[in-house]
């Protein structure tokens, strides 16, 4: 130590003197930046970006819901109890009076177009195909929750599952079924109902009464025609189908099953042997009053009938078969959700709701209450529930084996249906008046029905 007591002093340099013993503030200023980037980013991901992620239901969503050929009461009652359970959502209720504005389809198109369409709507089955591009596909949860696959009849899927998805619920359901005047055939000591074809032309001719100059008074069948037959295209649509004709290619490898099927059905109106005529009210007026054996219709009818004669007595039954072909034609309505809904969730959660078993109980309860029975179940699975009535079981008792049909009547579409009968109804008075033979009439059918298709699928494309 003693040897550094005479080393000269070191020579001062302010240069290697820390004057600032603390932290650098480049340091402190780049610490602060990151933090409030770092807080800006929690703030951007807690605040704008996971809410637009998360199930959080907008506040005070009202859908607007397009209903048809009900009373809305009890639907009203339904939607209300939802809101109830879902209090932002409101669901406001439209019935829309299609047999006398029509065009029902047009005015959809219309006003979803512009912005002012339903979120929800009611729509036909046989219009699945051209209203596609108009409806939002259901989510697979609500398919799995609804068990649309599982518990509904087989034409449901047929007719609503496009490409893979569904694109509705089906409200209720229906077939055509015959109605047979109990007082007739008991009078003419007639205690069995026809199950085949065969069966219904002979007891149809058996009960048939004309007067002296060959006047039909009372009718064993109200089949034949087309413009005073309820549900004609329909009916000739079951011909078809269940003697095998393919209602999309009337005119190609099923031609001949197409022909027969025609001139089956228009010989009820032929001949001195004829059991109908086109000079006849309308069969459903005919079968009310009492002035027809059998009719075919749909479970609806009964409502007009009942209002019509209180009294009627009458009894149904499956539709008569072919050997080997027991299907009926369905007609039901489905619940739908428009693409251009703001809240497809909240719409998607209502249809879950109002399809539901329980639901739909309630409903056909309330609406038992002012009718003769409610809506019938489109569940394979409640058909029994409906088995004590014998009224109305042989409609659902026929799901099972339904099919639909490219004629259905009294949708008052404006659109495809309208078009498709129009070629229907024009085929069957041809071959009714005798002014073209069924081959002639089936092949201008199948030009006609093949146009309306294209036509159809071309819009689709646009």
């Amino acid at each position: 130590m003693e040897e550094n007591i005479n080393q000269p002093p070191q020579e001062y340099n302010p240069e290697t003197v820390d004057t600032n013993p603390g932290p650098p503030i480049k340091k402190i200023v780049s610490l602060v930046i990151g933090l409030l980037v770092i807080i800006l980013i929690v703030v951007l991901v807690f605040v704008v970006i996971l809410p637009k992620f998360s199930n959080k239901e907008p506040k005070n969503v009202t859908l607007k819901y397009w209903s048809v050929f009900q009373d809305t009461a009890p639907l009203e009652a339904a939607a209300a109890d939802f809101t109830r359970k879902n209090p932002n959502i409101k669901i406001v209720i439209e019935n829309q009076d299609v047999k006398s504005l029509g065009k029902y389809v047009t005015r959809l198109y219309t006003r979803i177009d512009n912005g002012t369409g339903p979120d929800i709507f009611r729509y036909h089955n046989s219009w699945a195909p051209e209203l596609k591009p108009y409806l939002l596909p259901l989510p697979q949860n609500v398919v799995k929750t609804l068990e649309l696959q599982d518990k509904y009849y087989p034409v449901v899927e047929n007719d609503l599952k496009i490409g893979g998805a569904y694109y509705g619920v089906p409200t209720h359901f229906d077939t055509l079924a015959l109605f047979v005047n109990t007082e007739i055939f008991s009078k003419a000591g007639i205690d069995t109902y026809p199950t085949t074809w065969d069966d219904l032309v002979a007891v149809a001719r058996q009960l048939t009464v004309k007067d002296p100059d060959g006047k039909i008074i009372t009718s064993g069948a109200a089949l034949g025609t087309y413009d005073n037959i309820a549900h004609a295209s329909d009916i000739v649509s079951l011909l078809l189908v269940q003697n095998g004709a393919n209602l999309l290619d009337l005119g190609g490898k099923t031609r001949q099953n197409s022909i027969d099927a025609l001139d089956f059905y228009t010989s009820f109106a032929k001949g001195d042997t004829a059991v109908w005529d086109d000079t006849l009210e309308n069969s459903k007026l005919a079968f009310a009053k009492g002035n027809v054996a059998m009719y075919i219709g749909y479970s609806w009818d009964i409502f007009e009938m009942k209002n019509i004669n209180p009294n009627l007595q009458f009894a149904i039954v499956p539709v008569p078969r072919l050997p080997g072909r027991s299907m009926s034609v369905a007609s039901y309505w489905v619940d739908g959700v428009s693409a251009k809904t703001k809240y497809p969730s909240e719409a998607f959660k209502f249809l879950n709701y109002i399809a539901s078993t329980e639901v739909m109980q309630n409903l056909y309860a309330q609406e038992s209450k002012t009718r003769a029975f409610g809506e019938l179940y489109p569940r394979s699975d409640m058909a029994s529930q409906l088995k004590s009535n014998t009224l109305i079981y042989p409609f659902v008792q026929q799901g099972k084996d339904a099919v639909s049909t490219i004629f259905s009547s009294d949708t008052y579409d404006g659109e495809m249906d309208d078009a498709m009968n129009n070629y229907l109804g024009n085929a069957v008075r041809s071959i009714a008046d005798d002014s073209s033979s069924p081959d002639t009439a089936v092949d201008t059918l199948a030009k006609g029905v093949s146009a309306v298709i294209t036509k159809y699928a071309n819009q689709q494309s646009k």
